[in-house]
This record gives structure tokens, C-alpha cells and sequence, in this order.
């Protein structure tokens, strides 16, 4: 964290530990309440399912709170909140108790995930893109530590191990909560005279980004969901490739996220780097493909290179996402306008498990053909969406002066 100021160091800190728990949690999370809760596969399924859509309709209201209220207060209730589901959880003995707190959960951390946006654009002023580079690196590798820690729970599997866990996290969203003192309570800034109350969800540059930024987080469950499935049941592949992608996946955007992304600062950066990132799975896609017929060795080879271009996508993608999430959002909303994203985000990867499995799977070999298509088409259109976006976020600025000025003879 050399060169970062002092806040900027604080909020890397604070998401590192979160992160932390997160890893803890999310990997066991699923063999807990089937295992020691012993609740069926699908009650699990449903209750984590009605939790996550509920939990959408929290993102943009949460991010309005952090616009009008500071970004710190909100993120801090949202993290207190979900320090106290979490522990709730040691005691869950049914799917309804199970439901019911999985959605408090849920909606708190769609409002912290939007109060998150508004504090990073906040505190990495100097050289915004260096920073949330950084941020993310540290974000990985708390994800990865976590997940280490939760192999041992895995591998005692008693309910004192997955307590440890559970735990764990709520207290990581404890301890990240008091970390945030240590940021300045940043003030809400003044909006434009006459603005809308959700202006976000009019600003239709930005409304399609989301659409499109929705549609490309489909490569996350690629590597956590779709190419396991692929490795085991369609290629001669060693199963360690299995554990291997995820490892080369987290060290990949560890050791370059900060290199890669530390050059992405503007909004059109990003929409050129959205056009690279679609590229790079056009050419990742049709790899792991050809791992399903070609020999064991060959195959292992083919699906380590795959994920090697695959990781190097993700990080010009998340680059691009934070160059045109932000850039794209005027100050004084961005709570609002990152709520809106993250729902976005959010709404992909629910539905990212049916499509992928379904469509890809479902047509072997053409399948990954189309998704790298359908990627590459996505990323094609990210500098025409920055264009648009620039235009319109251009002409609402020159209005507000106008009308600023205006204002102001009026009262001479």
C-alpha cells in the first residue's frame, strides 16, 4: 500500500478484512445448513434464492441514504446490521428462520455495497484508477485467504468449525465497521436545483451500461461454476485442474490488477478496456472448448492457458467497470448510481447459472463459441456506450451551470 494516503489505506484495509470473512463464510456456507443444519439442498437453494432478490431492491434506495446522508454512516449500518445476522445464523434450525435472516443479510449488503461505491469515489481522489487497482488486489487476496482458512473447517466438518466461520465473518464485518472511524464523515454534496429524486434510473446512458456491465459479469461463474463442470465431465484433464483455475485465477488478478488497472483512469479508458476484456474471452472461450478433445495432458495445458487469458480479461473488465461506473456517475449521486449497478451486476449472476449451464453446457463445444461471441460482442459496444454516456453526462453539466447562473442574476 505504498504511496496511498492515510484514508486511502483505511478503506484497502477495511474491505481486506471484509473480504476475509467473506471467504470464510461464502466457501462452506452451503454445507453447513445441509450438513450440520441438516436442511435439504433445495430448501438451502430457495432460501439463499429469495434472499438475493430481495436483497436487490435495497441497492439503489441504501446508495440514495448514502448520497443524502454521507457514505461512511451508511456503510457502517449496513455492516453493523449485517455483523448481527450473521451471528444469528450459529442458531438457524429451519428454512423459514433461515430465509428470513439470509434476506436481512441480503438487503444490508446491497446498501453497503452501494454506500462501498460512494466512499471509494470519496476517498481515492489523487489518482482514483491507482487506487481502486489496489483496492481490488487487496479485495482478492482477502477473498483467497478466507477461502484457505475455510478449507480447515471443511475438513474437520463439525458444527464448532463451521461456528468458527460463521463467526468469523460477522466479526469481520464488525471490526471493518470500526475501521471506518478512522475515515473523515464525509458530507453529502449538493445536488442540482431541480433534479430528480432517482435520477439514476433516468439516465439512460447509464442505465444500459448496466444492462451491459450485468450481461458481462457472466465470466465470474465461468471460472467458479462452468469450467469445473467442463474439466470433470467433458475433458481427459487431471481433476487438480479443478483446483488449479481458481488458483490461477486469484493469483493472476492479485499479481496484475494494480499494473493493468492503474492505467485505466478515464471513461474512455474504460471503454476501450471493455473492448479488450470481451477480446480476451473471445480467445479464452474457444480454449477451454478444445480441452474436451484433445489428450489428458494437452487438455490440463489448454485449460491453464484458458484461465491464464480468461484472469487477464477479468481484470481489464473490473478495470473498465470502475472507469465507467464511476466516470459515468456525477458525484453527488454516486451511492444511487453504484445501487443501481450493483443491482444490475447482481440480477447477472442470478440468472448466470441457468444460461451457462443450460445454453453452454447444453451445446458442448458451440456453446463456448457463442459465449465468446457473445463477450466479444458486449465489449465491442463499451466505447460506444462511453461516448454516449460523456455526451449526455456534458450537456446536464453545461444545463446546471446555466441554470446556476441564472439563479444567481436573478436575485441581483
Amino acid at each position: 500500500m505504498a504511496g496511498a494516503n492515510r484514508s486511502e489505506r483505511v478503506l484497502i484495509l477495511a474491505s481486506f478484512v471484509n473480504r476475509v470473512g467473506n471467504g470464510l463464510f461464502n466457501t462452506a456456507a452451503a454445507l453447513y445448513f445441509t450438513l450440520v443444519v441438516d436442511l435439504p439442498a433445495v430448501q438451502v437453494g430457495a432460501a439463499l434464492t429469495v434472499a438475493g432478490l430481495i436483497g436487490l431492491l435495497a441497492g439503489i434506495p441504501g446508495g440514495h441514504l448514502a448520497d443524502r446522508r454521507g457514505p461512511r454512516t451508511i456503510m457502517m449500518l449496513a455492516l453493523a446490521v449485517q455483523a448481527a445476522a450473521m451471528s444469528a445464523l450459529v442458531w438457524v434450525e429451519s428454512w423459514a428462520a433461515l430465509t428470513i435472516i439470509a434476506t436481512v443479510d441480503q438487503l444490508a449488503a446491497a446498501a453497503a455495497g452501494a454506500a462501498w461505491g460512494a466512499l471509494v469515489v470519496r476517498v481515492g481522489t489523487d489518482r482514483p484508477a491507482l487506487f481502486r487497482a489496489k483496492l481490488r488486489t487487496y479485495v482478492n487476496l482477502g477473498v483467497v485467504l478466507g477461502t484457505v482458512g475455510a478449507g480447515f473447517a471443511v475438513t474437520a466438518n463439525t458444527r464448532t468449525a463451521y461456528g468458527v466461520l460463521i463467526l468469523g465473518n460477522a466479526a469481520s464485518f464488525a471490526l471493518c465497521a470500526l475501521l471506518l472511524f478512522l475515515l473523515p464523515n464525509y458530507r453529502a454534496l449538493a445536488s442540482p436545483p431541480q433534479q430528480r429524486r432517482w435520477i439514476a434510473l433516468t439516465d439512460r446512458p447509464f442505465v444500459a451500461f448496466t444492462a451491459l456491465y450485468g450481461a458481462m459479469g457472466l465470466q465470474y461463474p465461468v471460472v467458479s461454476l462452468l469450467l469445473p463442470i467442463w474439466i470433470s465431465s467433458h475433458t481427459d484433464a487431471p481433476r487438480w485442474t479443478v483446483a488449479a483455475v481458481s488458483a490461477i485465477n486469484a493469483g493472476v488478478c492479485v499479481l496484475l490488477q494494480t499494473r493493468i488497472g492503474s492505467r485505466i483512469e478515464t471513461p474512455r479508458d474504460g471503454g476501450r478496456a471493455f473492448r479488450t476484456a470481451g477480446l480476451l474471452f473471445l480467445l479464452s472461450c474457444p480454449m477451454m472448448a478444445l480441452s474436451a478433445h484433445t489428450p489428458v495432458w494437452a487438455a490440463a495445458g489448454l485449460v491453464v492457458a484458458a484461465i491464464f487469458v480468461h484472469s487477464l480479461g477479468e481484470i481489464w473488465e473490473s478495470s473498465a467497470g470502475f472507469a465507467l461506473g464511476f466516470g459515468l456517475a456525477p458525484d453527488h449521486a454516486q451511492g444511487q448510481y453504484q445501487g443501481l449497478l450493483g443491482l444490475g451486476f447482481s440480477a447477472g449472476q442470478a440468472l448466470a447459472p441457468a444460461i451457462l449451464t443450460t445454453v453452454v453446457l447444453g451445446l458442448g463445444t458451440a456453446g463456448w463459441l457463442l459465449l465468446g461471441a457473445f463477450f466479444a460482442a458486449l465489449g465491442a459496444v463499451g466505447p460506444s456506450i462511453e461516448r454516449w454516456g460523456t455526451r449526455t453526462r456534458s450537456r446536464q453539466e453545461a444545463e446546471v451551470a446555466g441554470s446556476s447562473t441564472a439563479a444567481g442574476g436573478s436575485r441581483l
